[in-house]
């Protein structure tokens, strides 16, 4: 996700420095123009904005509080974009130390996938002070289409865990929905047309359900990265007094993939745990 954002900043005419993890994700990125710096801490001594994609909280504390992480070179008044999917409380931990420190962090995750990330159509969903958001729009503008302000700190990252909730429950339903066409008989191309012309349409149904048909199971966002959210989001509904019976199911299957090795895959493969549990086709039956 962070190297088609960085793409996309740099189209829209921004000067792009990047920090990754290997030379190998860097180089690329080089050749199409950007700049780069040996750690976070050198990044932030001379930029305005960073802008994160990482895997998990302990990523992105690591790289903006860590030892020579952004904190450690970064001025008053840099605003820190997160992007990733963390848990709220790690989200407004992070602001409350990048502000005694005189910066802004911001959660603002996306939705749109791969191929959003890549189009600069992702939605953001951002928490965090509105005078630094309003600071870094035309960044924000230039990766994604829809840029919405929910509150203050981690109020963002709540917003993507419904997100992930509403995609996850819904992929279910589209995987659910495959395999009794399949074994039913039906013809799969038609029935993604009739389907999806109707009330029960989504971008799941419409972008993986035919990765689905084709046993494509190549990833865009992987069941691991998507079992993190959803755990993460069970704990937040924890924390709150919220019962997710259909998020916990999703879960569960989302963990047989797993346990056959396929954590990653992209979680259109959620279809595989389906099957697994499917009978023999009868279709052929008299």
């Amino acid at each position: 996700m962070g190297a088609p954002m960085a793409r996309n900043l740099l189209r829209a005419g921004h000067a792009v420095t990047v920090v990754g993890r290997t030379p190998a994700r860097v180089a690329p990125l080089v050749a199409d123009g950007c700049g780069a710096a040996d750690s976070p801490a050198a990044l932030a001594a001379h930029v305005e904005a960073v802008v994160l994609s990482l895997p998990d909280g302990p990523d992105v504390e690591q790289v903006v509080a860590g030892a020579g992480g952004l904190l450690a070179g970064a001025a008053p008044g840099l605003v820190i974009v997160d992007t990733s999917t963390i848990a709220p409380a790690t989200a407004r931990d992070l602001a409350a130390r990048c502000a005694a420190a005189g910066v802004a962090f911001l959660d603002a995750p996306v939705s749109g996938g791969e191929r959003g990330a890549i189009d600069g159509t992702l939605s953001i969903m951002a928490g965090g002070d509105a005078d630094a958001l309003a600071r870094v729009r035309p960044v924000l503008d230039a990766i994604g289409r829809t840029v919405t302000h929910m509150g203050g700190p981690g109020q963002g990252q709540t917003t993507k865990l419904v997100n992930q909730i509403v995609g996850a429950v819904t992929l279910a339903a589209v995987a659910e929905g495959l395999a009794l066409a399949a074994h039913a008989g039906l013809d799969p191309d038609a029935v993604l047309a009739a389907v999806g012309g109707g009330a029960a349409t989504s971008w799941q149904l419409q972008q993986l359900g035919p990765r689905m048909l084709r046993g494509d199971f190549a990833p865009g966002f992987m069941v691991r990265l998507q079992q993190k959210d959803l755990r993460l989001a069970l704990a937040a509904a924890r924390d709150v007094g919220v019962a997710l019976p259909t998020t916990g199911l999703v879960h569960q299957l989302f963990a047989s993939v797993e346990a056959r090795g396929g954590g990653a895959l992209g979680t259109q493969a959620l279809l595989t745990a389906i099957e697994a549990l499917a009978a023999p086709s009868r279709r052929d039956d008299g």
